[in-house]
């Protein structure tokens, strides 16, 4: 006996690879639902490879009674407006927006560094997902921070533009050609030009001068990792279809040498360690987009302080950092709780 699915935002960009995702790892589902908004309805959208097409129901009349789960990917103001609902209705919401992140009573969860906090879930039938860039980070310093303990980490991510959106990527590609041809760039998604650039701003500022999103990795990081962890931030959108990438440097309570780190990091769950020093030897976001792994490369002692270490992180933003790890907690709540499939 399997479950009921919804997919909430089933005709956006990780609405669709959550379809992908419950396919390719035969997610034990009954039955799949495919939500969206009215102007959607009707449409037909492709569950996984499977070449069975299903047509999106309209949100706004979507009736929650017996289904058993709820993957959102609708932005904030549908979470904010339908996840109680169904929440309520006996369906857990698994929500990829930041509206619930910081919830005291939602599990904030990657199932590869927390997963007993999922034990939570039932206080709202809420978890959240959380932000592309702190979920990969997080996999990437889990295993670091158990061997070693991080007293401070800085990270400087480089952001593909799949984070904004399908506006993003059409932004991106039409600018791109604009280019080539000779015709002026205008921005509309980005606040500068994206193409041929790099933009240091992701989000709206805050008061101290960092942006929401640098807020989100560290109070998320915390969240998930530990409250003790100080986590500065810079993100930077960069012209990249896909794969966001990361540069970390961290200052550990105790000795971790890079060698040392590599064979911890060989052995933990979700990473990949391809680190040659060579021309190459390294991953870039072109080669991990399609995949589900965390990638780390470049990894090296930093001999500016004691017990420093650094390395570069990349991962396929629309699977770890949204669809597939909304999947693998629907998974991990299935083992633990709903005893399904």
């Amino acid at each position: 006996m399997g479950y009921r699915v919804a997919v909430v935002g089933a005709t956006g960009n990780v609405g669709r690879e959550m379809m992908a995702i419950l396919a390719e790892r035969e997610f034990p589902c009954d039955e799949v639902a495919a939500v969206a908004s009215s102007r959607s309805q009707g449409s037909e959208v492709e569950f996984g490879d499977t070449g069975k097409m299903l047509k999106c129901k309209n949100i706004e009349h979507f009736d929650w009674a017996g289904w058993d789960i709820a993957l959102f990917a609708a932005g904030s103001g549908p979470a904010k407006e339908y996840a109680p609902k169904a929440a309520a209705a006996g369906c857990v919401v698994i929500d990829n927006s930041s509206l619930y992140r910081m919830d005291p009573d939602v599990p904030l969860i990657v199932p590869e560094v927390n997963p007993d906090a999922i034990d939570g879930y039932s206080k709202k039938n809420i978890i959240a997902n959380p932000n592309c860039s702190t979920a990969q980070l997080v996999v990437a310093l889990k295993p670091i921070h158990d061997a070693a303990g991080i007293k401070r980490c800085v990270v400087s991510t480089y952001q593909s533009v799949s984070g904004a959106g399908k506006s993003g990527m059409d932004e991106l590609f039409e600018q791109s050609r604009a280019i080539f041809v000779g015709d002026p760039v205008e921005p509309t998604t980005f606040t500068k030009q994206i193409a041929f650039n790099v933009i240091p701003h992701i989000d709206v500022f805050m008061d101290d001068g960092s942006t929401k999103e640098e807020w989100k990795m560290v109070v998320e990081t915390k969240k998930i990792l530990d409250p003790k962890v100080k986590l500065n931030a810079t993100c930077v959108r960069v012209p990249v279809f896909v794969g966001h990438s990361e540069s970390v440097n961290l200052e550990l309570e105790k000795e971790l040498s890079a060698e040392d780190a590599a064979e911890i990091l060989r052995e933990a769950p979700g990473i990949m360690l391809v680190d040659k020093r060579e021309d190459g030897g390294y991953v870039t976001p072109v080669e991990c987009a399609g995949d589900g792994a965390t990638y780390i490369s470049r990894l090296r002692d930093d001999p500016t302080i004691d017990n420093g270490l650094s390395f570069w992180c990349v991962s396929d933003n629309l699977r770890k950092g949204a669809a597939l790890n909304a999947v693998q907690i629907a998974e991990l709540l299935g083992r633990r709780h709903l005893k399904k499939g």
